[in-house]
């Protein structure tokens, strides 16, 4: 009997305990606001959903920019939101995480948000990615190739032999090295290449460890100019010729002029650009995509605090050189105006 009574009252036990459970909610402490399958939506009445952006490097521009984006532009204007920026690889890397739903928006370049909807270039031979859409274009972003005043590189075909950082593996400006070195007949069995952050390869020509660095960004850029200011550098220029066959070749680039005034080198330099824009995951509701956008144009003024680049974010600009097709939510924010 005593055996018996043991286990009765166990079951007992077991029985409240689940009725409990199944009774009043989750256990997890979660609300019955969040969103079901990780999908971003405005959320109900006392919930909060949060947002992730990856930016990039911390020396770069998106970095900066992104910050601004999160911590003063969506917190203080978008309700039940909590947005926060990520330091990241940059544009290959901030798709494919849009991509595989580690992120719900991303700084990156044009050129590779449309290499990636179309399968070309670094995204060959895989199936156009999806489930990403454009929010708008930004600002240009400069090719500048680095090297110290004193290392006698002038010309890009000077880099052969040459110790030379490429950006990080994967990123936007790991494939403008590429696409303008190829350009030149220049490949990277041609050079010593290494993979590097904006900063990093700029205290390595202060270390001289590398002779020099393909750098993708807005101007200017924080990298450089903390370089600047302890060493002499020059921007190397890319031949008339060669930026008109770049163009031909990669209809995204622009010619773009480097004042000398803008980092204190010798001589302008001439190279090319491309355009920095933000992306969404194409399942964001319509409704806070929408909410996104307005508050961006509404507060533009917090892009050009954070950065000088910012200042060229505008409305009357933001659809130049869109890629993809625009988020539904950011479409309707245009429509209305």
């Amino acid at each position: 009997m005593k055996k018996l009574s043991w286990f009765t009252s166990l079951m007992f036990a077991l029985i409240f305990f689940l009725a409990a459970c199944g009774s009043g909610g989750t256990n997890d402490g979660s609300s019955e606001a969040e969103i079901d399958g990780g999908n971003t939506d405005i959320a109900e009445e006392g919930g909060m959903v949060d947002i992730t952006v990856l930016t990039g490097g911390e020396q770069g521009t998106y970095f900066p920019l992104g910050a601004a984006l999160a911590n003063n532009i969506i917190n203080p204007n978008v309700d039940n939101v909590i947005a926060s920026s990520f330091s990241s690889g940059a544009s290959v890397a901030n798709i494919n995480d849009i991509v595989d739903g580690g992120a719900d928006l991303a700084l990156v370049q044009n050129d590779i948000a449309y290499y990636a909807s179309n399968g070309l270039n670094m995204f060959e031979g895989d199936v156009p990615l999806t489930g990403f859409h454009g929010i708008a274009t930004l600002y240009p972003e400069v090719v500048q190739i680095i090297t110290a005043a004193d290392s006698g590189i002038e010309t890009v075909d000077d880099l052969v032999g040459k110790r030379v950082a490429v950006g990080d593996i994967g990123s936007g400006a790991e494939a403008n090295a590429k696409q303008i070195l190829d350009i030149h007949g220049i490949t990277y069995d041609d050079i010593n290449e290494e993979y590097m952050s904006f900063g990093d390869a700029a205290g390595s020509i202060q270390d001289g460890n590398i002779d020099a660095a393909f750098i993708t960004a807005g101007l200017p850029t924080g990298a450089v100019e903390a370089l600047k200011a302890t060493k002499d550098i020059r921007l190397v220029s890319i031949n008339a010729d060669k930026i008109a066959e770049i163009k031909s070749e990669y209809p995204y680039y622009t010619p773009y002029t480097v004042s000398a005034d803008e980092y204190g080198t010798p001589s302008d330099a001439t190279t090319v650009a491309v355009l920095a824009m933000l992306i969404v995951k194409s399942d964001m509701s319509e409704d806070l995509v929408y909410e996104i956008t307005k508050a961006m144009f509404e507060h533009v003024e917090q892009f050009g605090n954070a950065h000088q680049q910012g200042l060229n974010i505008t409305l009357d600009t933001s659809l130049d050189g869109m890629p993809i097709d625009v988020h539904p939510g950011a479409q309707r924010f245009y429509d209305e105006q």
